[in-house]
């Protein structure tokens, strides 16, 4: 008994580090290329709309497939899923490295989102499997702060990157981390999760479910950068609501849902849910102010933009584990709420700057920011994923990170929205 106990505890390690490799992968290529989009553009000759794509052609990527990608883990498991997450990732982080045009970008950036969203929808749901519910706190607060910390070090990153080499580099330096992380993955990991296995796939509620997300994504890109007409964006929000409609008639009556709706009654995971893509909307939102402020209004260089940042991302490091281990021993509620009180003050400072804002004062706000987003991630992940059935944690994984990838979007659309006229195609 004390041999699988200490076995146990090494495979909960191993668990977490695999996955938080990949979780930090997924989080750094989701803003890796905004620094470095006005060199993609001008060496591949693309026009602002296609510059445009090649940035959300990886939020697509990584928000249409999250509930099949959750649901197809809950039936046939985790570990080869989640491994081939790491294969799809690399091949199109390599594809996109040699690509010759615009269209290539787009389209193999929209591979990497695939990739990326296989690593996150499966990396929670595994650690869960494979943690003692009073040690989930911090080990989902690590995983958790890892995809934050790559998202933010993102900026960073592409800064010292193209200070030294081309554009190209953003991509090709993954293909070595990620052929390290398939074959980790696939040595070191195994099954552990209950599974439905046998049980078929609701082709009709993915297809109704990815014509939602899918429309709605759509109308928060072109109406943030102002590519399209009021009418096109009316109308698919108008497609996007009758996908919503048709996908919830449809998981009502299939006997196997893509989302099973009762899961929705759970108050834990509803509220967390909400919770989580209110967060989401302020993290995406300030992330992208930040990186235009100190570039367009400080008119600071791309690495300096991203040094610049560097307070932000030591904040959320410091804060997540403290986090997830305070709550695994005194709940939730207390440090999820401090988060979003601390989140919430940093908006309300930022919202006094402007050009001759002192740097301390900013290293101040940003520092507030850092861990309010550290604070929240550990304990409202840990609220969402601790409240559902162990068959349903994969879907549950799922629809929680596609809450946070429209949170992400909807932030950076509301910040787009804010420049005037076609100011951001004109900086590309």
């Amino acid at each position: 008994m004390g041999r699988w106990k200490a076995i146990r505890i090494q495979y909960k390690w191993t668990v977490l580090t695999v996955t938080t490799v990949g979780v930090l992968m997924a989080g750094l290529d989701s803003r890796i290329v905004i620094i470095g989009l006005p060199q993609v553009a001008a060496s591949l000759h693309a026009d602002p709309e296609q510059a445009i794509w090649i940035t959300q052609a990886y939020v697509l990527g990584s928000t249409v497939a999250l509930l099949l990608i959750g649901r197809v883990s809950d039936i046939t498991g985790r570990v080869k899923l989640y491994t081939s997450g790491f294969g799809v990732f690399t091949l199109g982080s390599l594809l996109t490295s040699i690509a010759v045009n615009p269209a290539q970008v787009i389209a193999f950036r929209a591979v990497q989102g695939l990739g990326s969203a296989i690593l996150f929808t499966n990396s929670a749901a595994m650690i869960v499997d494979a943690t003692p519910a009073e040690e989930l706190g911090l080990s989902l607060g690590i995983n958790q702060v890892a995809f934050r910390m790559g998202s933010m070090a993102g900026l960073t990153v592409s800064g010292i990157i193209l200070s030294v080499l081309d554009w190209r580099a953003l991509f090709y330096v993954n293909v070595p981390i990620g052929i390290f992380g398939t074959a980790w993955a696939h040595f070191r990991l195994r099954e552990m999760a209950k599974v439905e296995r046998g049980a078929p796939i609701d082709w009709g509620g993915f297809v109704a479910f990815t014509v939602f997300i899918l429309s709605l994504l759509l109308a928060l890109t072109v109406a943030a950068y102002g590519v399209s007409e009021a009418a096109t964006i009316a109308g698919l929000l108008a497609l996007s609501g009758a996908g919503l409609s048709a996908f919830v008639f449809l998981e009502r009556r299939h006997p196997h849902p893509l989302l099973d709706l009762k899961l929705l009654r759970i108050r834990e995971f509803t509220g967390g849910l909400l919770a989580q893509m209110l967060n989401a909307i302020a993290f995406g939102a300030v992330l992208l102010l930040l990186s235009l402020y100190f570039q367009l209004v400080l008119d600071k260089k791309p690495l300096e933009a991203g040094l610049l940042i560097i307070p932000t991302d030591i904040a959320t490091l410091a804060a997540g584990p403290l986090s997830g281990r305070l709550s695994d021993k005194y709940g939730h509620l207390p440090f999820t709420t401090t988060g979003l009180a601390l989140t919430s003050l940093s908006l309300f400072l930022f919202s006094t700057t402007d050009a001759s804002t002192p740097y301390p004062l900013l290293v101040v706000y940003m520092m507030l920011l850092g861990a309010g987003l550290g604070f929240f991630a550990s304990p409202n992940i840990s609220s969402i994923m601790g409240s559902v059935p162990p068959v349903r944690r994969g879907i549950a994984s799922g629809f929680r990170a596609t809450f946070f990838n429209v949170g992400y979007t909807a932030g950076a659309t509301r910040d787009r929205l804010g420049f005037p006229g076609d100011f951001l195609q004109r900086r590309l």
